[in-house]
């Protein structure tokens, strides 16, 4: 695994255990990497209580609970579905954060007219965030890792954020 990431889920364990403090990922482009990233750290368990890929329609309905009227007025693959994921699974296993990615990895993009290396992560917890990253690159595995790495980053930035820690 990167080191890069390895260090930034080593940054992101310490402070939700120092703050007694669990996390939550429901993701989709980004297939897992995401929740497996956070779990290779020892002592995970500690502070992560689970994800879900949830890359389908029927897998956010089945996993997320999310109904027809959840979706009016959210176009997949966007900030606002990424923050409809993060409450979503926040709220299925009671954590204090949720964490979400949806997007297009490639090689094409999807059919939203998202190009490929389209993603959108979005964070809830005692605050809500959200933001799109553009990679320009149809490569899907490389998009893949970026994906993750930017979403654990962008976590880690607000979770610094948040307790004053930057």
């Amino acid at each position: 695994m990167n080191p890069q990431i390895i260090k930034t889920c080593l940054e992101i364990g310490k402070i939700l255990k120092d703050n007694n403090q669990t996390i939550a990922v429901a993701e989709s482009s980004s297939g897992g990497l995401i929740s497996s990233s956070l779990l290779a750290i020892p002592g995970s368990s500690a502070y992560f209580l689970g994800g879900s890929v949830v890359y389908t329609k029927s897998s956010q309905n089945a996993l997320l609970d999310i109904t027809d009227d959840d979706r009016v007025g959210i176009r997949s693959s966007t900030e606002e579905c990424a923050l409809l994921y993060a409450n979503k699974i926040k709220s299925k296993l009671n954590s204090d954060w949720g964490l979400s990615e949806t997007g297009a990895a490639g090689p094409t993009g999807n059919s939203y007219g998202d190009s490929a290396g389209h993603s959108c992560f979005g964070i809830v917890g005692p605050i809500s965030e959200s933001m799109t990253l553009e990679t320009g690159m149809s490569d899907r595995e490389n998009n893949m890792f970026v994906f993750t790495e930017n979403g654990l980053n962008y976590f880690l930035k607000h979770l610094k954020s948040y307790y004053s820690l930057a």
